[in-house]
């Protein structure tokens, strides 16, 4: 297996906007996002407790699903049938998306995109590549998608504005994280265990505007479950919720600045050089640059 990532950040942005033929793999299934963000990264429950210990609970975010009308475990909440398990909500927890000014998947003019919230929009790289906090999902793309032959967004990249982004497409040997079935309940796929409390949030779910209390929950759910079942820890519920109530990261103020500032998907955006001081100035971790890595 072999990318270029160089100029890219497909798997980091909604790229949509810039092209006429949108991807929907997201969407052929029978459970569908809840919400609109594009290539939500799953976060495993060790993952999700990491952010959250090192004071970065705020970046975290859930994402629910829909079920068909003939689907046996469904919650119905706001009008919205949600996906369950044993009658509990499903979810996974992945990293916050807010617009950036970026030039990515080769383009040369900066515009508004959605992006992951520790994309460097100068170099298009991530702010947690090497560090321990990188998420296992992150590392081995697109090893899953090449394992279990379905295409890769490289692969969807190609096809909308050329190039060679996947290089070597040979499966690797092995790759971590790799929870399917029961064993992602608990693990990656959590539940939550009350969902009378979801009323007016899977509202917000769907139209992108959770409140940090809404996210605090379903975070602080997703802590204290417990691998392979639906049972949770109710004092590690209260801790890592907590945690996301309390954190003042450089991400909150970060979004809070690129959302009040954005204009609409897609519109030509401000040069990247103003990120210096949205993101860096605040403490965001720096990027090495592709000469580091290349």
């Amino acid at each position: 297996m072999e990318v270029d990532c160089e100029g890219c950040a497909g798997c980091c942005v909604d790229w949509r906007p810039l092209t006429d033929r949108p991807s929907d793999h997201e969407r052929r299934g029978l459970h569908e996002p809840l919400d609109d963000v594009y290539n939500l990264v799953p976060l495993t429950r060790a993952e999700v407790r990491r952010f959250c210990d090192d004071g970065l609970g705020d970046a975290l975010v859930p994402r629910l699903w829909t079920a068909p009308p003939d689907a046996d475990d469904a919650v119905v909440v706001d009008g919205h049938r949600v996906a369950a398990i044993g009658g509990q909500p499903a979810f996974f927890v992945g990293l916050r998306k807010t617009p950036k000014p970026v030039a990515p998947v080769g383009t040369d003019e900066a515009c508004w995109l959605r992006s992951c919230v520790f994309l460097d929009p100068r170099t298009l790289q991530c702010r947690l590549h090497g560090d321990d906090r990188y998420p296992s999902e992150c590392a081995d793309y697109p090893g899953h998608n090449l394992l279990l032959e379905r295409q890769t967004e490289c692969e969807r990249v190609e096809d909308a504005f050329g190039g060679d982004r996947l290089v070597d497409d040979e499966p690797p040997e092995s790759v971590g994280g790799l929870l399917l079935g029961p064993q992602a309940l608990g693990e990656k796929v959590f539940v939550h265990p009350e969902p009378d409390e979801l009323t007016g949030i899977a509202s917000r779910a769907a139209a992108g505007t959770l409140t940090p209390a809404d996210r605090a929950a379903f975070v602080g759910w997703a802590a204290a479950s417990a691998p392979g079942t639906t049972e949770h820890s109710e004092p590690h519920y209260e801790t890592y919720r907590e945690a996301v109530l309390s954190a003042e990261s450089w991400v909150t103020s970060a979004v809070e600045y690129w959302t009040a500032w954005a204009t609409g998907d897609g519109e030509t955006a401000p040069a990247v050089s103003v990120v210096e001081r949205v993101e860096d100035d605040a403490g965001a971790p720096g990027t090495p640059g592709w000469d580091a890595v290349g």
